[in-house]
């Protein structure tokens, strides 16, 4: 008994976790909503929303026995009782105190939401902190975020350092609510009851295969009996032909006399057999037509029952963009800003496997607005903008299986001459390179890993990663990503738009199938442009590269079997008298703005593949993105047309002549650290000396300046808070010494305020992070990209 009362109440929990979840959405929906604009008329109406979600939670949580979630609501509710009776006004303090109880109320509907001591006092200090709003009184924001109390942080353990950790004061963030990622979905009842139909009505066709299985063992056992019937007048059929080989031979080899007595016999099998073989014919005609129309009667039912199972796969875009204006609101107040998101298209619905996917690229597509794209509001305005900025998140569906995202701000665009000079530094392309490179070109270096036009690495931006891996995640979904930019010229006329076009399902697409050499694949026709043939005559060289012309444009060719890297067979049923085919067939796939054809040896059709993954060993082979069994039976590889692009302009490319020169430099490098704290200080030595460099360490800025003069180094990590001379001096004096003014600095401190961040720009640093985020990945991440 006690077993199905625990089954119970974790059941009972699930359900309360979902139902928490959707409240304190519409909470914090609510109170973006209020804070955009208090003096709306429907600020009534926003107030009485939020105060019944806040009263909902609390019953909620009553009833599942969360004490500590319904003791913050009690108060949270006379908050929300004062503003809808006007005895309290709106503020910045309390929107950032309701939002942090919102995100603390989300952190304890996870079960690992931080240490039994922090889940204890979280509700005292938040009934405090609600008390005193109530009152007029406000804790500093410095005070307000360290609501919960402080852990001890540690790094991961390296190879030779010591036990004792590092202790830092870090404020312990509570876990997101639970949100797409969630093991349960939230399902219609219409969905469910379109599909409940389609299951009854399968009923029909199982009672017909069980009627045409019975058909089949009665024809078997009819066979049976007539092979039986022909067994017993085989004796007499033996003799008749005896009889007739002797008499045609005149050897007398032959029965002397025709045995007559068998002859009725003989006619009357034969009769019997010729009606047996009549009925047999029918019998398997009718079976014939009863199975094709069972065929297509099942066809039809698994398509719907599959679409309709699909469609319960399908969630809103807004489950995704819901997080987004407050993430956006958090992001763009740190940055002093003042931004307005647009949210457009965002009942449209998509395979939530595919919105949970996208999550991270999204959010960071819009981080990328706000800290490269919306500019202060004194800079905008001086340029002739409003002091606010725009960003517009906008949903719209192409065709049946496709919808395309765009992501726009009016900011400052993307500087493609910074491009070209991040690009230069990591040696990805020469100067005379670069020169050549179309706008769209240069711009195409922005998705190249390790390429950032920020001044400064932070631990929101800078590192060159992002658009990188936001494209890589969008292509393993099937999709492309594509933007334009406009910067310079008409200064209010600039800004960045995103377009990624995705599939609306996941586990299925249609394929273009084509067989190169002894091997079959299958091409995602979301990114096949055309299909066609080509004379052999019209294959023209340009540059030691094959091209075609396709609507008056040059296209690089390559064959399929050459960028796969397969043998160079010929197929044996494609050879004619040792004649060369005087046409070929050629697939053109396109993403973005590049394009390329590839010539292969048959195209075998086009139909809806199954794609499933090639297992975790084999979780990342290039130019495969998975595999299907077609109807046949074969198993075909699906090809990453992303891969694909890159492999045949690969192959085409010359190799860098200073390769082998790059290869063999494994000199190592040398790090000044200058920290005044013992602990931080070996902490960071034995971090880069584990990852290979030859580190010098000091306790301050003016023994780090005196070291660095007398020695040779390639980088700089420095605390910002020491005596004598600080980081920020210690930069400003490298940058003004023409010996150490090249020299990388990053800047490890524990002043996270904007105003510290611009100032470390201003002085010169390359990189700022933030020890209540340290992570030594980061930290030697950094470090590499620098040097």
């Amino acid at each position: 008994m006690a077993n199905k009362n625990d089954d119970f109440l974790k059941k009972l929990l699930a359900t309360f976790r979902i139902e928490a979840d959707e409240h304190l959405k519409a909470m914090s929906a609510g109170l973006i909503e209020l804070e955009k604009n208090p003096a709306a008329d429907r600020y009534a109406e926003i107030i009485e929303t939020v105060f019944r979600e806040a009263h909902s939670l609390k019953g909620a949580a009553r009833a599942v026995n969360l004490k500590e979630v319904e003791s913050i609501c009690q108060p949270l509710e006379s908050v929300f009782a004062a503003l809808k009776n006007r005895q309290l006004s709106v503020s910045p303090p309390l929107f950032d105190l309701l939002y942090q109880t919102v995100d603390a109320l989300g952190g304890l509907l996870t079960t690992d939401a931080g240490t039994p001591e922090s889940r204890q006092a979280m509700p005292a200090l938040l009934t405090r902190q609600l008390g005193d709003a109530l009152l007029g009184r406000f804790t500093p924001s410095g005070a307000m975020q360290s609501i919960l109390p402080t852990k001890q942080a540690s790094s991961p353990p390296l190879p030779g350092m010591p036990t004792e950790t590092a202790t830092t004061t870090e404020t312990v963030t509570p876990p997101p609510a639970p949100g797409l990622s969630s093991e349960t979905v939230r399902v219609s009842t219409q969905k469910l009851d379109a599909v409940m139909r389609q299951v009854e009505e399968l009923l029909s066709p199982r009672l017909a295969s069980a009627q045409r299985a019975k058909e089949l063992r009665e024809t078997a056992v009819s066979f049976t009996a007539w092979r039986k019937q022909r067994a017993r007048i085989r004796p007499v059929l033996r003799m008749m032909e005896r009889y007739v080989e002797g008499g045609i031979n005149g050897s007398g080899a032959g029965p002397a006399k025709f045995p007559e007595q068998e002859l009725p016999k003989l006619l009357e099998h034969w009769e019997a057999e010729q009606l047996f073989m009549k009925t047999i014919e029918e019998r398997l005609l009718r079976l014939s037509k009863f199975a094709a129309h069972d065929w297509r009667t099942l066809a039809g039912m698994t398509d719907g029952l599959l679409h309709d199972v699909k469609e319960m796969h399908l969630l809103p875009f807004s489950s995704l963009l819901e997080i987004l204006p407050r993430s956006i609101r958090d992001l763009a107040r740190d940055q002093g800003k003042q931004i307005e998101l647009a949210i457009r298209g965002g009942e449209i619905e998509i395979d939530r496997r595919i919105l949970e996917e996208m999550k991270a690229p999204l959010i960071h597509l819009m981080r990328n607005c706000v800290d490269h794209g919306i500019e202060h509001p004194a800079i905008r305005q001086d340029k002739g903008k409003l002091p606010q900025g725009s960003i517009t998140v906008s949903i719209t569906q192409k065709d049946s299986g496709k919808i395309e995202i765009l992501v726009a701000d009016d900011g400052a665009g993307i500087d493609t001459a910074k491009l070209k000079a991040a690009a230069l530094k990591l040696n990805l392309v020469s100067a005379g390179e670069a020169e050549k490179l179309s706008e769209q070109e240069a711009q195409g270096l922005a998705f190249q890993s390790g390429i950032s036009t920020s001044q400064i690495i932070t631990d929101i931006s800078g590192r060159g990663l992002g658009l990188a891996i936001v494209r890589e995640k969008v292509e393993r979904l099937g999709g492309v990503i594509a933007f334009e930019s406009r910067h310079g010229g008409d200064m209010q006329n600039t800004g960045t738009s995103f377009r990624i076009t995705l599939p609306l399902m996941m586990a299925t697409l249609r394929g273009v199938l084509v067989r190169a050499g002894e091997h079959c694949f299958a091409i995602p026709a979301l990114s096949v442009e055309r299909v066609t043939r080509v004379e052999q005559q019209d294959i023209l060289t340009v540059e030691n590269r094959s091209t075609i012309s396709l609507d008056g444009q040059a296209i690089a060719l390559a064959g399929l079997s050459e960028a796969l890297e397969l043998p160079n067979l010929a197929s044996p049923d494609r050879r004619v008298a040792g004649k060369a085919p005087t046409q070929v067939s050629i697939v053109v796939l396109g993403i973005a703005q590049q394009r390329v054809a590839f010539r292969v040896d048959e195209i075998l059709g086009e139909q809806e593949v199954l794609v499933k993954t090639l297992g975790r060993q084999l979780a990342r082979v290039r130019n495969i993105a998975g595999a299907s069994v077609l109807g046949t039976g074969q198993v075909v590889a699906v090809l990453n047309v992303s891969d694909l692009l890159k492999s045949a302009v690969k192959r085409a490319a010359a190799p860098a002549p200073d390769a082998a020169k790059k290869t063999g430099d494994t000199a190592m490098r040398s790090i000044m650290v200058a920290e005044d704290s013992i602990t931080s200080r070996a902490l960071l030595k034995n971090i880069l000396e584990s990852a290979g460099y030859r580190v010098t360490t000091a306790v301050d800025g003016v023994d780090a300046y005196t070291t660095l003069k007398t020695g040779k180094f390639d980088l700089i990590v420095s605390d910002v808070e020491m005596p004598r001379m600080d980081g920020f001096d210690l930069t400003a004096k490298v940058r003004a010494d023409k010996q150490l003014a090249g020299l990388p600095v990053v800047l490890v401190t524990a002043l996270e305020s904007r105003e510290h961040r611009e100032r470390g720009v201003d002085v010169g640093a390359n990189a700022y992070i933030v020890k209540s985020s340290f992570d030594q990945s980061n930290l030697l991440e950094v470090v590499r990209q620098l040097i």
